[in-house]
């Protein structure tokens, strides 16, 4: 079963070692997807990761919870968004990991699902196979909304993924 990347990232918050003999209680972190469903609507869910198993990433390394996802082209980028970056209405180019390193931002699905996100936390956004909505209070709207919250600049890590984006999937990476 694929795990997530998000896994990887999460292990910033896991130790990277531990002393004596007893091994530590295996963690649970989360990540928001920002899914689609079959019908084309966006949608955010928090999604546990908890498939973790320790070992070494490289010896003599003490051991550490790791949750690997099959291997993948990526693109890795930082982004900076300027002081009250608007993103207007979009979906994502591809599938693509957000983690925000500095500041805080916001997003907020079709269904009117909105998050806040800080330092650590981690998006999934999958919302490439979205229509735009037919009525309500986003008629014509598709993707999702984000923008920064507060009067400061927003730092994000981006892993653009090279797979195809999957529908009606959400906490597909566990």
């Amino acid at each position: 079963m694929p795990s997530g990347l998000a896994t990887l990232l999460a292990l910033a918050a896991a130790p990277a070692s531990f002393a004596g003999s007893a091994t530590p209680p295996k963690p649970l972190r989360s990540y928001q997807h920002l899914w689609t469903d079959a019908q084309g609507i966006s949608h955010i869910a928090r999604c546990p990761v908890s498939n973790f198993f320790l070992k070494s990433m490289s010896p003599p390394a003490g051991p550490q919870w790791q949750d690997p996802m099959p291997p993948r082209t990526a693109t890795m980028m930082m982004t900076v968004q300027p002081a009250h970056w608007n993103g207007a209405w979009h979906p994502d180019p591809r599938p693509q990991w957000i983690v925000p390193l500095k500041g805080r931002w916001w997003v907020r699905a079709m269904d009117g699902t909105r998050v806040e996100m800080g330092p650590g936390d981690i998006l999934f956004g999958e919302d490439q196979n979205v229509q735009p909505m037919r009525d309500g209070p986003y008629k014509g709207k598709k993707g999702h909304d984000a923008g920064n919250v507060g009067d400061g600049e927003v730092t994000l890590l981006v892993i653009q993924s090279d797979a195809a984006p999957v529908t009606n999937q959400p906490c597909r990476y566990h």
